[in-house]
């Protein structure tokens, strides 16, 4: 039994169990690591961002309306220069009882994606005068395709301003993402155990991404 909740600890209870703190390390954790590369090419990065209030604005139906909403991540000229764009991070699991009626992995990839669109696309374009991307992701270490055009964009950038190929900008990218997704659903499964031991994580921007040397 879940020794918070009191349901059977299953391997999907562990992944879904709100209770405990382990699916916010795992969603801060991306919502960290994303904002980690967004600082390499983008201008004022920044973590949760307060939205401005609607003042009366018409929003489409299912907006976030609230005067304390926040989103993830925002950051400027990732699309174009001294645009800003704003970022919201979604894991699910697919076996969960939220996901039982879509019948396809694609299908809940686009299912989440759409669902942070209705509620935040159209006050971002409308208030914020920018725009917004969902990154959602899976417990099994997958991503959208919302999320992966944003990161192969970053990889780009990253390629051009620091000198990087793009195939190893955008394979670090994504396995640094995996890596940490990996690390928070087997901390979800095992729970925290022992003292931290440091690890050797060092900043992205002194890194040459291109390991292998060439002959």
């Amino acid at each position: 039994m879940c020794l918070v909740c009191g349901e059977p600890n299953t391997i999907n209870h562990a992944l879904i169990c709100k209770k405990g703190g382990y699916v916010s390390l795992r969603h801060n954790s991306l919502r960290d690591r994303t904002a980690e590369i967004m600082r390499i090419t983008c201008k004022d990065v920044s973590i949760e961002p307060a939205l401005l209030p609607i003042n009366g604005a018409q929003l489409p139906p299912g907006s976030n309306k609230a005067d304390n909403a926040r989103l993830d991540v925002a950051a400027r000229s990732v699309w174009n220069p001294l645009e800003k764009a704003f970022f919201d991070i979604r894991v699910f699991h697919a076996p969960a009882a939220s996901n039982r009626n879509l019948k396809t992995i694609p299908a809940m990839y686009l299912h989440h994606e759409n669902s942070k669109k209705r509620e935040y696309n159209g006050r971002v374009m409308q208030v914020e005068k920018g725009v917004f991307s969902p990154l959602v992701f899976s417990t099994s270490g997958g991503m959208g395709k919302e999320a992966g055009k944003v990161y192969n964009r970053i990889a780009q950038k990253m390629a051009y301003t620091k000198g990087q190929k793009y195939h190893d900008a955008v394979s670090y990218i994504r396995k640094r993402l995996r890596f940490d997704l990996l690390k928070t659903t087997v901390i979800s499964l095992r729970g925290y155990r022992g003292k931290p031991t440091p690890a050797f994580d060092p900043e992205i921007d002194d890194l040459d991404l291109n390991l292998i040397p060439e002959g």
